[in-house]
């Protein structure tokens, strides 16, 4: 029998993920409300177009409510979530190198406009108008990294995931998930110099 949604919003991510794989669909839709947020914002920083992130998302949500079934062990969630991820991250990179895209003169105006946009003038107080600003300088400096550095820097400082967690996600060793996260951090702190 189900319970209040009050009574979901208590209960831990391990509960929610267990009461889902019993086919308690109020469960499923507390566990997917506290992810939504994470997986969004993991794709914001994966994915240079916008208009892919809230697709992206999408698809990584319904993976997760058609597929909870298949995850046995419900402490690795965070793990196996991350995986969908990676993977449909991945996925969307190797459909882009099929297709490449073609930028009309018009969305390179645009973006160029985007970018050098000044904050909103209806944003109040100052400081919020500056913390939008450098989190869209720090989110442009993450899409400018490698691929494989992206992953694991977004893994590790986004998703929290520890080494061996990005290690088993992107299936790579430990030693070559720490390089890549060192050496994207080198990137991210020379290209945010002037703003850090």
């Amino acid at each position: 029998m189900q319970g209040s949604k009050s009574q979901y919003k208590k209960m831990s991510l391990e509960e929610l993920v267990v009461l889902s794989q019993k086919d308690d669909l109020k469960a499923l839709e507390e566990l997917i409300r506290r992810e939504q947020r994470n997986v969004f914002a993991a794709f914001s920083y994966l994915s240079k177009k916008r208009e892919n992130v809230a697709d992206l998302t999408q698809e990584a949500l319904l993976k997760v409510a058609r597929n909870i079934h298949t995850l046995k062990n419900p402490k690795n969630f965070k793990s196996w979530l991350n995986q969908i991820i990676s993977n449909l991250f991945f996925d969307e990179l190797r459909k882009k190198q099929r297709r490449p895209d073609i930028i009309s003169i018009d969305e390179e105006e645009n973006e160029k406009t985007i970018k050098t946009q000044l904050p909103d003038k209806k944003c109040k107080p100052h400081e919020r108008c500056l913390s939008s600003e450098l989190e869209e300088v720090i989110r442009s400096a993450i899409q400018d990294l490698p691929e494989h550095f992206r992953i694991a820097i977004i893994l590790r400082e986004l998703q929290g995931l520890s080494y061996e967690e990005i290690a088993e996600v992107t299936n790579s060793n430990i030693g070559t998930v720490k390089s890549r996260i060192a050496r994207a951090r080198g990137k991210l702190q020379n290209g945010l110099k002037s703003y850090i």
